[in-house]
């Protein structure tokens, strides 16, 4: 499965990226920049684009999908490319929850300690020696990416509750349709996107 990031450069793309090349897919990508250690990281698995910026003649009918990050715009040329090929368009967490439909999918989220709490299970479950696939948002100790798929029938997933992607304005966690969810608490963030309490 041949899969293209725009924007691949990000802390939580770059980690699906090296996650999904894991897995046996033929990654691809483009940035217009990539800093460590994203970059050293991308260089490492030899998935790191040769050139920055954007380039619509990458994108062709070859490509299974296409997975959206959030620091692209809506007028991206490789986006415009792909919207008019008619190819498959993900947001970062609509493709987590299409890597998971079929497990049991744990989300933690809340304004604060989403990380901390996220880390605190996955550690148990690990101390348990029970297998689970994961997506967090910071690296962890004894983890050595933040994005973990395979044929384990959990997934633990920080939900972030900012916007999914440039073309689709709902937050992240929405997307993910827990079978269990903890919010451990709702506080005014991100108010260039919720600009009232009641909103978030």
């Amino acid at each position: 499965m041949r899969v293209h990031f725009i924007a691949i450069g990000g802390a939580a793309m770059h980690n699906l990226a090296l996650a999904l090349h894991e897995k046996g897919a033929e990654i691809t990508g483009s940035d217009d920049a990539i800093f460590n250690p994203s970059k050293s990281r991308l260089e490492a698995a030899g998935i790191l684009p040769k050139k920055l910026g954007w380039f619509p003649s990458h994108i062709d009918t070859h490509i299974d999908v296409v997975i959206l990050g959030m620091h692209a715009r809506e007028d991206n040329p490789e986006l415009l490319k792909a919207q008019e090929l008619g190819l498959t368009i993900y947001s970062y967490p609509e493709y987590l929850y299409e890597q998971s439909k079929n497990k049991m999918r744990v989300v933690i989220g809340g304004s604060h300690g989403k990380t901390t709490i996220t880390s605190m299970v996955l550690h148990v479950l690990n101390v348990q020696n029970i297998d689970c696939d994961y997506m967090v948002g910071a690296e962890l100790e004894g983890f050595s990416t933040m994005v973990k798929l395979s044929d384990a029938p959990i997934i633990v997933l920080e939900g972030d509750e900012y916007l999914s992607s440039p073309i689709d304005k709902r937050p992240k966690f929405h997307l993910y349709k827990p079978h269990i969810a903890l919010l451990s608490g709702i506080a005014w963030d991100h108010i260039n996107v919720f600009q009232l309490l009641k909103a978030i």
